[in-house]
């Protein structure tokens, strides 16, 4: 890692670039490719294809149409003692109203099915298979077939289905944009340098060698080296370094970041999938479609509970045929059992509780991305976090000062007055310690930036340059013995060392370091008292990041860590034990993708945050604690669910088979729907309560 620091003037506005239909053309690229690899594994996906927006609006007609339906039911209207009004054709509401809901609501459940009996059967074919016996059974009776039509139990059931499932994506909402995010980070347009002119060019027009110009406070298009010039690049958010990095003759520069104050001219030596930012896009959509999805045990129950269903339908139907005093009977008892082995409750067990999680996430600034977080989240033994921007603050503040021939408020008063004309931000650091220990600056004169150095001006007087401790060597001046030790010790700890000088010595040395995060300590110790194991990974030197983990009482960490290594990292974690990743930055994204459960710290960038699980809003690395609790009590409450809403099974088909006929007990459709019913609210009722859970106590 480069210890050299330059000190940044006055920054210049970035330049507005051009060629936006060009670039909306390379967004549009990403988002087919996107689009492509979630198709190759959406056949695995009970919605694919689907839209929230396509349940919401099915849901909310199907129940208009409905209330008609409910309202001519003979057995609600018995309940509730009231007489339906009568008119010609009134006997055809429910058959119409019951056909164009099992069509209009029921179709997306018929083609789940259709493409669940391709793979596994499920909650989609049970939910079919239900739904079209009780509609072809219901018709047959409007048409004279004896018994008792379903109407009423059908368009509930596709409701409260539809509902269900609307919830159920609605909590998922939002195919990651983390490609589209990446791609808009570098501009469209490239200066090209040709025979000492400069031509604007699109990006993606560049060749091997060419010379391009890049202005102070523009980001680097493409990856080059520096043929010319010396200025401080911001790479954070590509390396996670979180100082920037001098760059000179013959330096590496990666698309994305952003120049400092100098202009450099850089020679192309990367193009188009070569460069780092393209390899990790690449990474990111690997990830995201090869994930390994997680097999709701909703979806386990639900393939049980048809073949079940099935089996049992079949036998009944079989046996009282050739019982039974008549054919009706048979069919009645059968069609109850499709009927009651479809719960309304199994449809929201899952859905319902994790509603109410994402809810009370939301209040505590956890936003949850993913429907698999919670279950995911409860079998996490260890946690990774990256450093710059997560553990720490991302920004520098001064450690130690060590001062020769001058007292440390003097020093620090000289150095503010100079750094307060800089936007670098080291200078920033500087003048807010001063501001900390309300120092009043005094007047500075003739302020020059020394691009590569530091700065320099008049104060009181007295000639002063404030910079890197190269700068010294450079300028030949003394340096004190005392001083140098402390410059030593400084860098042993992995700070950033700035000096301050007159015309003849080194006066003081400015030990600067990335600051740790007061919520970070508590994180670290909740998560370690939980069984949890604490690692951390970052771009920066091996010397920062010991005295961070140090700080933190981290025994394992990763230093020096590209881009593309910070996954490779998370997945041999994953091999030892589950692994969740915590990070903010563009470098973070393919790690929080193949972590098992990936949480963005919510300051940090869009690429990171689309590419996560649950997003930290508060940007909190103790919000971590609490969406780890949260997960373990929202996976014990589906289990409550499923239980409830599948339990019930045990005893209802079995009567609704007629296994109690010789005893009197007989159970009709009717009470197989109260049953349902209850089902329903106990399953809501169990969800409701977890947002008794005190995550913060």
């Amino acid at each position: 890692m480069q210890r050299h620091h330059e000190h940044h003037g006055h920054q210049q506005p970035q330049q507005e670039y051009v060629g936006h239909d060009e670039h909306q053309k390379q967004l549009a690229d990403v988002r087919q490719d996107l689009h492509q690899a979630r198709q190759q594994h959406s056949h695995h996906d009970k919605h694919a294809g689907h839209r929230p927006e396509i349940f919401k609006r099915r849901f909310f007609i199907c129940l208009v149409l409905s209330l008609p339906v409910l309202y001519y039911a003979p057995m609600l209207q018995m309940w509730f003692g009231y007489r339906a009004i009568a008119f010609p054709g009134s006997e055809w509401v429910a058959p119409i109203l019951g056909t164009i809901i099992y069509f209009y609501g029921g179709w997306v459940f018929l083609r789940g099915a259709w493409r669940e009996l391709h793979s596994k059967i499920g909650m989609m074919t049970l939910i079919a298979l239900a739904i079209t016996v009780a509609f072809i059974y219901s018709l047959a009776v409007s048409f004279g077939l004896r018994g008792e039509p379903f109407y009423w139990e059908l368009v509930t059931l596709v409701d409260i289905m539809l509902l269900g499932h609307w919830i159920e994506m609605a909590s998922v909402q939002g195919a990651s944009r983390a490609l589209e995010n990446l791609a808009e980070l570098v501009p469209t347009v490239a200066h090209r340098l040709v025979n000492g002119r400069v031509e604007d060019v699109q990006v993606n027009t560049l060749q091997h060698d060419d010379l391009i110009l890049v202005r102070p406070g523009e980001q680097i298009p493409i990856d080059g080296e520096v043929t010319e010039g010396a200025s401080s690049v911001n790479e954070a958010f590509l390396t996670g370094e979180s100082r920037p990095v001098t760059k000179h003759i013959n330096d590496e520069v990666v698309a994305g970041s952003v120049n400092g104050d100098g202009a450099l001219t850089v020679k192309v030596t990367r193009t188009g999938e070569q460069t780092t930012l393209s390899q990790i896009m690449r990474l990111v959509e690997e990830a995201q479609s090869s994930k390994s999805r997680y097999q709701a045990l909703a979806d386990q129950l639900a393939y049980w509970l048809t073949l079940i269903a099935i089996t049992v339908a079949t036998l009944t139907f079989i046996v009282w045929l050739a019982f039974a005093p008549d054919s009706t009977f048979a069919i009645n008892r059968a069609v109850t059992v499709l009927v009651i082995a479809c719960p309304h409750a199994l449809g929201l067990a899952i859905p319902l509780v994790i509603v109410n999680a994402t809810a009370m996430s939301a209040k505590h600034g956890i936003l949850v991305r993913s429907r698999e977080a919670f279950e995911r989240a409860r079998n996490i033994q260890t946690i990774a976090f990256d450093k710059t921007g997560t553990l720490t603050e991302g920004r520098f503040g001064v450690q130690r000062i060590y001062t020769d021939q001058i007292d440390e408020l003097k020093a620090l008063r000289i150095a503010a007055t100079l750094e307060s004309l800089s936007e670098h931000p080291l200078a920033q650091a500087i003048v807010q310690e001063a501001d900390r220990r309300q120092i009043q600056f005094t007047k500075g004169e003739d302020f020059q930036a020394i691009p590569g150095s530091g700065v320099e001006g008049t104060v009181n007087n007295q000639r002063y340059r404030v910079g890197r401790p190269e700068w010294v060597r450079e300028l030949k001046l003394t340096f004190p013995a005392a001083l140098q030790a402390g410059l030593k010790e400084s860098e042993s700890r992995g700070e950033s060392a700035i000096v301050l000088m007159d015309d003849q010595q080194v006066l003081a040395v400015f030990g600067l370091a990335d600051q740790v995060r007061e919520p970070a300590r508590e994180a670290v110790a909740r998560l370690q008292e939980m069984g949890v194991q604490v690692v951390m990974i970052t771009g920066d030197a091996e010397a920062v990041a010991k005295t961070v983990a140090e700080d933190l009482n981290i025994d394992r960490y990763y230093a020096r860590v590209l881009p593309q290594d910070k996954a490779s990292i998370i997945r041999r974690l994953k091999a030892e034990k589950p692994t969740a990743f915590v990070g903010d930055g563009i470098n973070d994204a393919p790690a929080l993708t193949e972590a098992d459960l990936g949480l963005a710290i919510g300051a940090g960038t869009n690429v990171a945050i689309e590419s996560a699980d649950l997003v930290l809003i508060n940007s909190s690395p103790l919000d971590a604690t609490y969406a780890l609790k949260l997960a373990k009590a929202t996976y014990n409450k589906m289990l409550q669910n499923l239980f409830w809403a599948t339990g019930y099974n045990v005893i209802a088909i079995p009567l609704a088979a007629g296994i109690a006929y010789s005893f009197g007990i007989l159970l009709s459709p009717a009470v197989g729907a109260i049953l349902m019913s209850v089902s329903t609210v106990v399953v809501s009722i169990n969800a409701m309560l977890l947002r008794r859970l005190r995550l913060r106590g």
